[in-house]
């Protein structure tokens, strides 16, 4: 008994042409990362500032309420903000303190 192979061709991949294409994108990774750890800071501001004008806008429903001034403290314990909205506005004014604060601890 006989048995007879046909030539075949495969077309497959070289080794060399997929190491071209992981260096592409090897590549993309490194230009795209960086960008991305900048746009998270950027997002984290954004997210600090916004809660930094909700404090003091709830600071100012507070002075309206009960007229006397507003702290952290009284904002949290009455319920208007919580805890950690609290500690987000400490710690923009800690990251900024050029910056004028309006609601004191």
């Amino acid at each position: 008994m006989e048995i007879r192979m046909r030539n075949k061709t495969l077309k497959a991949f070289t080794l060399i042409e997929m190491l071209v294409v992981l260096l592409i994108i090897s590549v993309l990774l490194l230009l795209f990362i960086p960008n991305l750890a900048k746009e998270k800071k950027n997002i984290e501001n954004t997210g600090q500032t916004a809660v930094v004008k909700v404090v003091e806008s709830q600071a100012e429903l507070y002075q309206l309420d009960k007229q006397e001034g507003p702290s952290l403290g009284k904002l949290v314990s009455s319920g208007l903000i919580t805890q950690k909205q609290a500690d987000s506005y400490n710690d923009y004014y800690a990251k900024n303190p050029n910056a004028k604060r309006h609601v004191p601890n």
